[in-house]
């Protein structure tokens, strides 16, 4: 299989196929690829153009709502239905359907992407069976995927099997027509091979390759592994879910670190005594097998990515903790913003705040009217809502929010369960 390439005038077809193959997450600059002072511009273009391609992080909404869920079962029974939020919430795909909150931080890094879990509450198990299996490929079908390597290496993507690599040769090729030599050209062909990389052969043109290599991987893209979970608070819609995770811990991966707050670690021996201490269980039973590893309201690090507490009261003397990551700050449990932590809250780019309710806030809640407050007063590009009760109808918040574009400016919206927001971390 081949195609030509070279110093002609440029034609869509050879040079779309030759974009579509070096178009690739996987090259890098490398000082094995020089070219000519002169001369194929178009394909110098091209070759550094695919040099800059990255991978994009992600958050999923786990959960948006209550530790009740929405709908309430109260609601649903209710002869006189007078809950339309909750009627709404019965219906399949309906966005005002909301499990416990939680996000998941879909972490892009060079060796791949890592999956660190905000909360895991009572629903977990439900929002997990729902929202792993559909990311992050949709269609619910392996892709096939081809890139090309210059360092003579075809890496495992995490979730991938590479099935077949295959060698990419450059053969120097001159066509000779009526009046003289058109132009040096290239012929690229490939073959199978085993994963290693090609000796270098010199473009005619100035072009030095060496250790090209063609892989083709089958992608298995679904989300499969937690690398880690942080821990907002101690309530059950937050923690209720762990010994949920020994499905993880039993049969895809050995353990799962555990970040969280001494004083919710304190909680946790009692309400997850058997977790803290397995020593306890009945031999040959099988729970989670979790790392419990204490944070302070100091920035610390999960695989690689820095995360800053961002303390706040969740009610009176209750602290909770929300995050910030990068330019995005997710605070989820929040009755009062203390002013030392206003700080940290500065020049955030996606704002994830609580709000419970559309008319006033609870004791241990923003509602609407005070979160609104506390986004003029953060300033973020962005905020996205989460928490919400079933007084909180999803499509009549969200369109009263969108006039606060055109009056403030504010680009606020609700969340939703399975929302996915690109992020850059």
């Amino acid at each position: 299989m081949g195609f030509l390439l070279g110093a002609i005038r440029i034609r869509s077809s050879p040079l779309s196929s030759f974009s579509n193959f070096t178009n690739t997450n996987s090259f890098q600059k490398s000082s094995i690829i020089s070219f000519p002072k002169h001369g194929l511009s178009p394909i110098r273009r091209m070759i550094q153009a695919s040099l800059h391609s990255k991978g994009e992080s992600e958050i999923v909404f786990m959960g948006t709502g209550t530790s009740e869920g929405i709908p309430r079962v109260s609601c649903l029974t209710n002869p006189e239905k007078k809950c339309p939020v909750c009627s709404k919430a019965a219906e399949p795909g309906n966005k005002n359907r909301r499990l416990n909150t939680s996000i998941l931080i879909r972490y892009a890094t060079a060796s791949g992407v890592r999956n660190i879990l905000v909360d895991a509450g009572k629903f977990f198990y439900h929002s997990a069976l729902k929202y792993f299996p559909a990311f992050g490929n949709p269609s619910g079908v392996n892709e096939v995927k081809t890139t090309t390597h210059i360092n003579g290496v075809c890496p495992s993507s995490i979730g991938a099997n590479i099935i077949e690599t295959q060698v990419v040769k450059w053969k120097p090729l001159v066509l000779v027509f009526r009046r003289g030599v058109l132009g040096p050209l290239v012929l690229v062909t490939w073959s199978p091979a085993s994963c290693f990389g090609y000796g270098g052969i010199d473009h005619p043109c100035g072009i030095s390759l060496q250790g090209v290599i063609r892989c083709t991987e089958t992608v298995n893209y679904w989300l499969r592994t937690i690398d880690a979970v942080i821990i907002t608070h101690s309530h059950a819609d937050a923690i209720g879910g762990l010994d949920d995770l020994r499905d993880w811990t039993n049969n895809v991966q050995p353990s799962i670190p555990i970040y969280v707050a001494n004083r919710d670690f304190e909680v946790m021996k009692k309400t997850h005594y058997y977790l803290v201490d397995t020593s306890v269980i009945i031999p040959g039973a099988a729970v989670s097998e979790l790392q419990f590893k204490i944070i302070e309201e100091e920035p610390f690090i999960v695989e690689d990515l820095k995360i800053t507490p961002l303390p706040v009261w969740h009610g009176i003397n209750y602290r909770s903790l929300g995050f910030r990551f990068g330019n995005v700050c997710y605070i989820s449990d929040v009755s009062e913003i203390p002013e030392e932590t206003y700080p940290l809250l500065e020049d955030c780019d996606l704002l994830i705040m609580d709000a419970l309710r559309p008319d006033r806030s609870s004791s241990t809640h923003f509602g609407l009217p005070k979160a609104l407050e506390e986004v003029r007063k953060i300033k973020p590009k962005r905020t996205l809502f989460t928490g919400m009760m079933h007084l909180m109808d999803h499509e009549i918040v969200n369109e009263y929010l969108a006039t606060l574009m055109n009056t403030e400016g504010l680009d606020v919206q609700l969340s939703y369960d399975g929302l996915s927001v690109p992020v850059k971390l």
